[in-house]
């Protein structure tokens, strides 16, 4: 399977119901899912540090975002029923989930663990 535009390592790429098991079931690298919606002011104030994250560990997590108002399919697939979610999938199994706002540290500590840093 090829995918059309194969996430660029450094930014947070949009998926979507169509794109989500290409970009990340199939992926090599541990994938950081960012389920959110527009109208949820917890998930807008993570867009930063989500892609401070991109950036920090590219070539290593590769970051998504699902906006599930526009994709539902996906989010009622992995049982999304709070926003921000944020669930890490490695070799296409989730590993890892967290619900809720967090901060930078927060979230970078989620990450180190699970990439063994």
């Amino acid at each position: 399977m090829t995918v059309a535009n194969p996430p660029t390592p450094g930014t947070v790429v949009a998926v979507t119901d169509a794109t989500f098991a290409e970009v990340v079931l199939a992926s090599p690298l541990p994938v950081l899912v960012d389920f959110w919606a527009v109208w949820c002011p917890p998930c807008r104030m993570m867009a930063p540090i989500l892609e401070k994250l991109a950036a920090d560990y590219a070539g290593r997590l590769t970051v998504v975002s699902l906006n599930c108002d526009e994709e539902p399919e996906t989010a009622r697939t992995y049982g999304i029923l709070a926003m921000p979610t944020f669930t890490v999938f490695h070799g296409g199994e989730q590993v890892a989930s967290v619900v809720g706002a967090r901060s930078g540290a927060a979230m970078r500590k989620l990450v180190d663990g699970l990439l063994g840093d």
